[in-house]
């Protein structure tokens, strides 16, 4: 634009829409070069956070090793063991009212005597008492001591008067739940001294027993051993014979096994002859 321009629009109020393109492009390239020659400043980093002192490990002191005392136990006193080799027959029931020598009595369970005849010719033994037995007091009741006074009968003899009838265990071996359970051997110990009385008191001249508790006991054997392996022979408790034969509720279940103890009546009474 020429001089005469500019005059020209400045007089109509027009300013200049431009400047000229040299000096204005020479201004701004010299910005970047500027910029571009200015040493780069790096930027400074960000202080770090400092960090929180490390706290002190707390090392648990060893705890100091407990040494074990072992508790003081009470030892449990045992009842004496009473001598009745020298009782009579009412000696011999105190005896047994206050036996406390195994689980079956210190139960607090009821005892249950012997019965029949204080001069005998038989002592029947049974292993242990049943629940009606011990409600009654006296060994062999219910069905089962009906059957036996029948086969007494018929051999010949009544328990009123040719026989005692009594039980190795006394007192009757209970579970927890009140009913009936196998007798122990230290059971079957601790009341073997009173039958053996018995049969001295009763003067008996042979021993029948009734079921394998009862023969498997006084022969010493284990009581879970059958009791065919000491039925159908004649056995000794000292100088006594003494023959097995199966319980009378067992025959109540099998009746096919009567004959089996009609033999072993007959096997007793021809000891007892023999005793005789």
């Amino acid at each position: 634009m020429t001089s005469r321009d500019a005059a020209f629009l400045a007089e109509m109020g027009i300013g200049p829409l431009w400047s000229v393109r040299a000096a204005s492009e020479a201004a701004a390239d010299a910005v970047p070069e500027a910029v571009a020659a200015a040493p780069v400043v790096p930027a400074p980093a960000p202080a770090a956070a400092l960090a929180p002192p490390p706290m002190p490990r707390q090392v648990a002191e060893p705890a100091a090793a407990r040494t074990w005392t072992p508790p003081v136990v009470e030892p449990i006193p045992v009842p004496e063991q009473v001598d009745v080799s020298a009782l009579d027959w009412d000696g011999l029931r105190q005896a047994v009212a206050n036996c406390r020598h195994c689980n079956a009595c210190s139960e607090g369970r009821k005892p249950v005597f012997g019965t029949g005849a204080r001069q005998a010719r038989w002592l029947v033994a049974a292993g242990t008492a049943s629940v009606l037995d011990e409600q009654a007091g006296e060994p062999m009741t219910g069905d089962p001591g009906k059957l036996l006074d029948n086969m007494l009968l018929a051999a010949g003899m009544s328990r009123e008067t040719d026989v005692y009838i009594t039980s190795l265990v006394k007192c009757r071996p209970a579970n927890r739940n009140g009913g009936d359970r196998a007798p122990t051997l230290d059971e079957v110990a601790a009341c073997r001294p009173f039958l053996e009385r018995e049969r001295e008191l009763c003067g008996a001249s042979a021993i029948l027993t009734l079921g394998q508790v009862a023969a498997n006991g006084l022969l010493g054997k284990p009581l879970q051993e059958p009791l065919a392996g000491s039925r159908g022979a004649t056995h000794r408790l000292g100088a006594v014979p003494m023959v097995a034969t199966l319980h009378p509720g067992e025959l109540l279940r099998r009746g096919a096994d009567k004959a089996l103890a009609w033999a072993d009546l007959c096997r007793a009474k021809a000891a007892n002859g023999q005793a005789g």
